[in-house]
């Protein structure tokens, strides 16, 4: 059986700040950031943070939660690198994978 586990980064639309997260369902969890009004202590409801910019599949979770612990632990330069890797514009990749 396949399983699909997703390390995410999210920025805001000034794209000043970045959040690092791992799920089991992109999309949803998505819509989860974006619906996210009664957690105001929530980081990414305080910083508006629910652009996708940058996600990796994996298939195990524990690879996912040690690749989204590893890049927590990078500098914010080291972090820009990653995403420029595969979106060297920082495109908001949210209707990709969000179907409406």
């Amino acid at each position: 059986m396949n399983h699909n586990y997703f390390v995410y980064i999210l920025t805001n639309k000034n794209k000043t700040v970045v959040y690092t997260g791992v799920t089991n369902d992109l999309e949803v969890r998505l819509r989860q950031h974006e619906e996210n009004k009664e957690n105001k202590f929530a980081f990414t409801y305080k910083y508006n943070c629910h652009y996708l910019v940058y996600f990796e599949r994996f298939e195990h979770i524990e690879h996912a939660i040690e690749r989204e612990k590893e890049i927590k632990g990078w500098t914010r330069a080291k972090k820009n690198a990653l995403i420029e890797l595969q979106n060297k514009n920082w495109d908001f990749l949210n209707d990709i994978i969000i179907e409406e």
